[in-house]
């Protein structure tokens, strides 16, 4: 009698006979350089990034801001970032008290001011957000379970980056959440549009993990062109989805200083591989290329912190600590096993902020 047919069996076996065309296998630091300059493109490429790249040559986003307000020990600002011609992205700007309100059309006002009172420029933090509202991250609820889940998940990750870290913070809206939902979704009341992001993005050769790194780029250009940033002390740090973003764009984007992703960093045959998972997290033939350590690989010899609950089910720590041990193989190679981290919280999948600051801090002070 034959065995009947055990999908979890086939897919394992799927993963251990697929070849990974960039595996990390070298033992040279002359090797991993050779390694990373083959590997960036593929993964840009695996992304749909160099299509968007083609399909938006020459295009120059827009700014707008409709909001600033005082909130006593930070300014918050609202903006949109035209990052397509058809894509408004919402972002929350928080700034540090040093660096006064002023209107940025046209002159700069924000780099004027900062420079003249302090001569300094500060570190941007990036604080992508995972599957849960934007406004979140920049200390806003709505109601108290959102109360709730920001303070007790350490979520507010924009406003603890500008108000006890002193740091300029951009908390921006991922796209197919809050106000890039679908229509459909809106009416709904789903908090995300991601399936429908997926499949109309895999039709012109995009994904939504390449989509919300172009994203990234963009707001990093507009920072360093508009705000008193310091572009050597640029960081990303965000929960689940947001340390989707975090590592991916880390991994793609060579001006982020730091990474620090939370609640994802592990290995797509033990976390998304096998445990159901949004569709935004999929990218087709990912798995041909190479695991999730060896795409956190592209982001040595910058400094690196995963971090992880320790009973977080969708991201399981004994899959976390074998990636660890195979990136910090990768950082032993490029000369700078130091920069590499793990920290585990005591707890479930949610923010340790515990674990982010101290290690951005010790590069950025």
């Amino acid at each position: 009698m034959e065995t009947p047919y055990n999908a979890a069996k086939h897919f394992e076996s799927l993963y251990a006979s697929v070849p990974r065309d960039y595996a990390f296998r070298v033992t040279s630091r002359e090797g991993w350089l050779a390694w990373q300059a083959a590997f960036r493109p593929k993964l840009r490429e695996a992304l749909g990034l160099h299509h968007m790249e083609s399909d938006l040559a020459g295009y120059v986003p827009k700014a707008e801001r409709t909001e600033s307000l005082d909130m006593g020990n930070h300014i918050r600002e609202s903006w949109h970032l035209w990052v397509e011609p058809t894509v408004p992205l919402p972002f929350y700007l928080l700034l540090p008290k040093t660096v006064q309100e002023a209107s940025l059309l046209g002159e700069h006002a924000y780099r004027e001011a900062e420079e003249a009172e302090t001569g300094d420029k500060l570190p941007l933090i990036l604080a992508p957000h995972g599957h849960n509202h934007p406004h979140i991250y920049a200390g806003i609820a709505h109601n108290e379970n959102e109360e709730k889940e920001m303070v007790e998940g350490e979520r507010d990750i924009a406003r603890q980056a500008a108000v006890e870290e002193g740091y300029i913070a951009i908390a921006p809206t991922t796209r197919a959440f809050g106000e890039t939902r679908t229509e459909a979704a809106k009416r709904n009341n789903r908090t995300n549009s991601c399936r429908e992001e997926l499949v109309h993005s895999m039709l012109i050769g995009r994904t939504p993990i390449g989509e919300r790194v172009w994203d990234m780029s963009r707001l990093i250009d507009w920072a360093i062109a508009n705000l008193p940033v310091d572009a050597e002390r640029i960081a990303i740090t965000g929960n689940s989805g947001g340390g989707t973003v975090s590592l991916f764009a880390a991994a793609c984007e060579t001006r982020i200083a730091v990474a620090v992703p939370s609640c994802y960093f592990c290995t797509f045959e033990g976390s998304i591989g096998t445990i159901h998972h949004c569709d935004c997290n999929y990218v087709p033939g990912l798995m041909r290329l190479g695991e999730m350590y060896d795409v956190a690989g592209l982001i040595a010899p910058r400094p690196f912190c995963a971090i992880a609950g320790r009973d977080d089910g969708i991201f399981p720590i004994a899959h976390v600590e074998l990636a660890y041990e195979r990136l910090k193989a990768i950082y032993t190679v490029a000369g700078v096993p130091e920069r590499c981290e793990l920290f585990i919280g005591e707890g479930g999948h949610r923010y340790y902020k515990a674990g982010a600051w101290p290690f951005v801090r010790r590069y950025f002070s």
